[in-house]
């Protein structure tokens, strides 16, 4: 965007240190936003969109940095990434020589203990690990409806160096 675009080259010139913007998002809402910034070095953040208290949605912003989930709620999951999931838990049942109707049951718990540890309103409350984000939420009178987390270096492709290929072929120089 070209107001991103702007506003880096007046940080730029502003802190004679050269950057680049990566990744952005932009969020265009009725809904109240709030941003919570973790650290003293503000390494990492997140922006919660939400309904109700803004006290709430911070300490559900400390939680998403803390726990770091992938969406709001099981709707948002990937049918594919589901199915993946089912598959590997699938093939662990009947590795593990249970009946069928058994291994079944194994596996749909399984895949909701791995949808609530992905998904925010799933998860235990970091502040109170006896109730969920989302009873958390409700009990406050608060919606997160989405959020985005960044962390400073994310999105960085690094290279992959073989050291021991290196010096062998040095070597033989």
């Amino acid at each position: 965007s070209e107001f991103v675009e702007a506003e880096l080259k007046a940080i730029i010139a502003k802190l004679v240190e050269n950057m680049s913007v990566r990744r952005f998002q932009v969020i265009d809402t009725a809904n109240q936003l709030v941003a919570y910034i973790h650290g003293a070095l503000a390494t990492e953040g997140v922006l919660v969109e939400y309904k109700g208290s803004e006290d709430v949605a911070r300490k559900i912003g400390m939680h998403i940095v803390a726990a770091k989930p992938q969406c709001v709620s099981e709707a948002e999951v990937d049918a594919e990434t589901v199915e993946k999931e089912r598959h590997i838990y699938t093939e662990q049942a009947i590795a593990s020589g249970k009946p069928a109707d058994i291994a079944a049951k194994m596996v749909e718990g399984r895949i909701r203990k791995f949808l609530a540890e992905i998904t925010l309103n799933g998860q235990a409350f970091v502040m109170n690990p006896d109730q969920t984000v989302a009873q958390f939420a409700k009990e406050n009178g608060t919606e997160v409806v989405s959020f985005v987390r960044y962390k400073v270096g994310d999105g960085i492709e690094k290279a992959v160096v073989d050291y021991a290929a290196e010096v062998a072929a040095a070597a033989k120089v």
